[in-house]
């Protein structure tokens, strides 16, 4: 009998239904906005993360864990150097189909794409410089990130598996 009723502010302008929506959408914006900025908007390197000590090989190396989403997003970002033995481990919830970037990045790197088993699955090189995607040929649930040429230097191949000390 009666259609919705929509509540109109007293003094005129935007229906108070409006106005919660936009509300909502709002802080919606705000709560994405301190989630993502503390990666995003920064001009610098994130600070270092936690670490942790990989054996490939008896090769051991010390990684920082990015396993947030910003912390992920920023990655190596802005850094100018990585010690010899060092790297970065990013860790997903699950395997996925991963794709890597250079985005803001100084130093060439290698990427190893790992699956849930922590076998290797594959090698790609990165040299520096924007607009170049590196996707994983299969799913994987971390990624490592050392300086160019490590994994080589080892001796270490796809196929070979990460123990976590």
């Amino acid at each position: 009998m009666f259609g919705p009723v929509t509540l109109v502010n007293p003094a005129g302008g935007i229906p108070m239904k409006t106005r919660r929506l936009y509300a909502v959408a709002l802080l919606t914006l705000l709560a994405l906005t301190q989630t993502f900025t503390g990666a995003s908007a920064q001009s610098e390197a994130q600070p270092p993360l936690p670490t942790v000590t990989l054996v490939i090989n008896n090769h051991e190396l010390t990684a920082e864990v990015a396993q947030r989403i910003g912390q992920r997003y920023m990655g190596l970002s802005f850094r100018t150097e990585l010690a010899p033995n060092a790297g970065m481990l990013f860790v997903y919830p699950a395997e996925q189909m991963l794709t890597f970037t250079m985005r803001n990045t100084k130093i060439p790197l290698t990427i190893a794409y790992i699956s849930k088993d922590w076998v290797i699955n594959e090698f790609h090189d990165m040299p520096v410089g924007p607009n170049q995607l590196f996707p994983s040929s299969k799913p994987a649930q971390y990624a490592l990130e050392v300086n160019q040429g490590w994994f080589k230097s080892k001796g270490i191949a796809v196929g070979d598996r990460l123990t976590v000390r």
